[in-house]
Formats: C-alpha cells, structure tokens, sequence
C-alpha cells in the first residue's frame, strides 16, 4: 500500500460517517443545539464546501458547487466556505435535505479520492501553498482538507445525537 491509498480511503471516511448520521427532520437539522452557531447543516455544508473550494485549487478543476448552487438555495453566503463566519453568517446556511448535503460531500469527497491515486510521491511533495510557514506540500493539504471534513462531520455526529436523543 503506498500513501496515495491512504490518503484515497482516508477520504472516504467522512462521507461514510455522514451517512451514518439519524435521519433529522428539517427543524433538527438547522437547530443550533445550546445556541452554537453552527447546525448541523451547517457542519455537513462546510465539510464539502471546504475540501470543493481546496480541491478546485489543487487541480484547477472548477468547484462541484457549481452543479449545486441552485438545488442548495443558500443565495451569496453558499459561495462561501464557512471560514470566519459569523453566527449571524453561520445561520443563513440552511438546508431541507440531509441527502443533498451528504450527495455533496460524497461528490467532493470522492473527486478527491481519484485525485489523490493519481499523484506520485513529487507530487505530494510539491508546494502548494507559500502563505504559511513552512510553505504547505499537496499532500499535507490533502490531509488537512480530509480532516477538517471528518472534524466537522464528527461534530455533526454529536450534534445529531443530542438533537434526536428523545427519539431513542
């Protein structure tokens, strides 16, 4: 096994723990449990939202968003990913289908897992970000994108267990 499956499998990982989550009704999926800021729509929309935008850098390959700007609805606030919003900004991103949520990461998710089997180990060493220090290498982004997504869904596990623990 060489790190390209890894990084291939790893990716996977989200998006089957997103489709693990209950079954919420659209109230339980845009509740903010203990006031957070972020819903569980939320969490699931910005884990794909991120690894697209990151992703579309990487390869030059447009954003998956733009196959599903229109079914979202979300208006100017979906063209973001969610980094710095505010509360305010954080409770405009709401969503009346968990699938379609989980279709999306699913779809990023997956780009990702292709992408990664084609890269050779210069590849995952080349530098693709300078802004940071040290300078970031693709497959250190790779990870980091995997995992920002598996936080976050991660998260979402624990909000939808609060939000249906009356339904057990």
């Amino acid at each position: 096994m060489d790190v390209t499956d890894l990084l291939s499998d790893m990716a996977q990982r989200p998006v089957a723990a997103a489709e693990a989550l209950p079954l919420l009704t659209v109230d339980q999926l845009n509740a903010h449990p203990g006031d957070h800021p972020n819903s569980v729509a939320w969490l699931l929309w910005h884990s794909a939202r991120q690894a697209d935008v990151q992703l579309a850098d990487l390869t030059g390959a447009p954003p998956r968003w733009s196959d599903y700007r229109d079914r979202f609805d979300l208006g100017p606030i979906g063209d973001t990913m969610g980094y710095g919003h505010t509360p305010e900004q954080a409770a405009q991103i709401r969503a009346v289908d968990q699938q379609l949520l989980i279709d999306y990461l699913r779809e990023v998710l997956t780009e990702l897992s292709r992408y990664a089997a084609t890269l050779s180990p210069a590849d995952l060493d080349a530098i693709v970000d300078r802004r940071w220090d040290p300078p970031v290498a693709r497959g250190f982004r790779l990870v980091s994108i995997i995992d920002d997504a598996a936080q976050h869904v991660g998260q979402a596990a624990y909000a939808a267990g609060i939000l249906t623990a009356d339904d057990v």
